[in-house]
């Protein structure tokens, strides 16, 4: 925006200069709710109340730029430019905003309030960053490039989310954090917790003219079956009653694909079985453990020699499973 062309943000949101960031994201909220050209379809004038929003928002809910601006007035965007900041595309300009790449509103929303989204598949989401987040997080588990860190002035923290997929095989991601293009290549292993730091594509420090680093904390889609227990992945593996008595030999999921496992007999519910070198990745291109925990799955329906058999064990069976609560007294 050139200087010509200031533009007063506090006006354009309906509030004081004063304003707490919580009140600025509140109307923010409730013009980009009444603007978004979803509801106002064909409506220009809506369309370019909403693109005008969105721009003050972007400079208002930032508290580095917000800062600037407050400081510079119209000239706030020249003020300690630099090399830091020549790495932009057009692609995220407000002005030539596409609206219809969201899938649904709430996705824009996010976005537009972290100015930060990743890409690649049409259905990804966008999330949301914290400007000058100076919390750390373990990164166990995590291969080189990741660790826990102290963020410092100028530092920005940002979530990413992965697939159980994409973080067993490790992704290329794109990002986009305000109008700068980013690539990221996260590498086999990443579970939630996990923290990446890229350095200098943080926020602008206008007093010391460097970037921060940006922090991307790792958060992982659930899977219906894969679960972690610490560094182990754990799956739960149901068995029929006479797998369990007698023993048996199953097949077993595991990342890779299916195992042939042996169950031992009279094996109880509960307990796990290890496949060593079966699960998820760690430093150094090692594998953890896969547990296989065992679930005895008692049959719903079952045939009439089925029955027959079951009643002729019921009839003969000599062992009691509550024999050692007969002494059970308050």
């Amino acid at each position: 925006m050139a200087s010509t062309d200031f533009k007063d943000y506090y006006s354009i949101l309906g509030v004081s200069k004063t304003a707490s960031a919580e009140e600025i994201k509140k109307s923010f909220r409730k013009l980009a709710l009444k603007y978004h050209p979803d509801r106002n379809p064909g409506n220009k004038q809506a369309e370019a109340r909403f693109k005008e929003i969105s721009e003050a928002y972007e400079v208002l809910g930032d508290a580095e730029k917000r800062k600037k601006y407050d400081r510079f007035g119209q000239y706030w965007q020249k003020a300690g430019s630099g090399p830091a900041y020549s790495t932009r595309t057009s692609s995220a300009d407000s002005a030539n905003f596409d609206f219809g790449q969201y899938d649904n509103f709430e996705q824009f929303i996010n976005e537009l309030l972290g100015r930060f989204s990743t890409t690649g598949d049409p259905k990804s989401q966008s999330y949301g960053y914290t400007p000058g987040g100076q919390t750390a997080y373990s990164s166990s588990g995590f291969s080189e490039g990741f660790g826990a860190q102290t963020a410092t002035a100028g530092d920005r923290e940002a979530k990413i989310r992965l697939s159980f997929s994409e973080a067993y095989r490790g992704v290329q991601k794109i990002l986009y954090l305000g109008e700068e293009k980013i690539d990221v290549r996260i590498p086999a292993g990443a579970k939630s917790g996990s923290r990446l730091r890229l350095r200098g594509k943080g926020q602008y420090n206008p007093y010391n003219q460097q970037r921060g680093d940006l922090y991307l904390n790792v958060e992982l889609d659930s899977h219906p079956h894969f679960q972690f227990e610490g560094d182990n992945l754990v799956i739960e593996v149901p068995i029929a009653p006479d797998e369990a008595v007698l023993g048996a030999s199953i097949e077993v999921p595991t990342p890779d694909g299916i195992v042939t496992m042996k169950v031992p007999a009279g094996i109880r519910a509960g307990q796990s079985l290890r496949l060593r070198g079966k699960g998820w990745p760690i430093p150094q291109g090692k594998r953890g453990d896969l547990l296989a925990k065992i679930a005895i799955a008692i049959p719903q329906d079952v045939s009439a020699i089925e029955r027959e058999y079951y009643e002729k064990i019921h009839a003969n069976r000599t062992y009691n499973p509550r024999s050692h609560l007969k002494q059970v007294r308050l």
